[in-house]
């Protein structure tokens, strides 16, 4: 184990790997970025788009260096899993020992699983091979696990686990926690106060979008329908079918901007 450990944190300050890691950073914001602009067109009434990641990679998809881009997307995502993986393992030494690095280590192993799972959906639209929707697969999912023993108490113990995540993400924005994972001196003169903006809107609205992933969850959980769960784009559309629906998912679209452009600096200053 100590073998194993040891060759992970190489790995993880091999500077070639963080250089990778941090340019998967910027490619997870841009992905980010473009979700915005779905989450933009639902609302003003032109989003035949899924406003959610595999969107935005089809979005990319259908430019003219749709392809090109895609496999550049593709080698940044794999790289930003593998960073991820690799923090989650070794890394947030400069948190107090505990349950909250603990909770650091277990979003990092998240967005790796998330990175590598977009590089892999990058492949397949630069391919021509497509990918299942966002809302598809969460169905998809739900009903094999509303089939089993128990399995309205599973799907509602995951929902409870997603919006705690979400929530987390929307504690974090508004305790501005996050900025302690950067090396601000890495940051250009006179950008820490807006990129502290950027990351609290940012990580509010991920976590606004997140939350309602999970409260769907919770009402397939209820009902034992497999229908009513979803990914993002469901919980944006669902959004904005609420009172003053439009206004809301225009302020959530211009929160995921800013975890976009968020992520840009953080690519430059993340502690590693």
């Amino acid at each position: 184990m100590t073998s194993m450990s040891g060759t992970a944190r190489r790995a993880q300050e091999n500077n070639r790997v963080k250089v990778l890691g941090r340019a998967g950073m910027a490619c997870f914001g841009l992905v980010y970025l473009i979700v915005a602009y779905l989450a933009v067109r639902i609302a003003v009434g032109g989003g035949g788009q899924e406003a959610d990641q595999n969107g935005a990679l089809s979005e990319i998809s259908s430019t003219t260096f749709g392809s090109a881009v895609l496999w550049v997307l593709a080698v940044g995502l794999f790289a930003f899993g593998v960073w991820q993986l690799l923090m989650a393992a070794v890394s947030y030494h400069w948190v107090e020992e505990g349950r909250k690095r603990t909770f650091k280590r277990v979003g990092a192993a998240v967005r790796g699983v998330v990175g590598i799972s977009l590089g892999v959906a990058s492949i397949r639209y630069a391919t021509g091979g497509g990918s299942q929707g966002g809302d598809d697969k969460q169905q998809e999912w739900t009903a094999k696990v509303l089939e089993l023993p128990a399995g309205r108490f599973l799907v509602g113990a995951v929902a409870l686990v997603v919006i705690g995540v979400g929530v987390a993400s929307i504690v974090s924005g508004v305790r501005k926690s996050f900025m302690k994972d950067l090396d601000t001196s890495e940051l250009p003169a006179g950008s820490r106060t807006w990129v502290e903006r950027l990351g609290m809107v940012g990580n509010i609205a991920k976590g606004v979008g997140i939350a309602i992933v999970g409260v769907l969850l919770g009402f397939a959980a209820v009902d034992s329908n497999a229908g009513e769960a979803g990914g993002l784009d469901k919980a944006l559309r669902t959004l904005a079918e609420q009172p003053f629906g439009t206004a809301l998912l225009i302020a959530v679209a211009l929160g995921f901007a800013a975890f976009g452009v968020y992520c840009l600096a953080a690519a430059k200053a993340h502690r590693t």
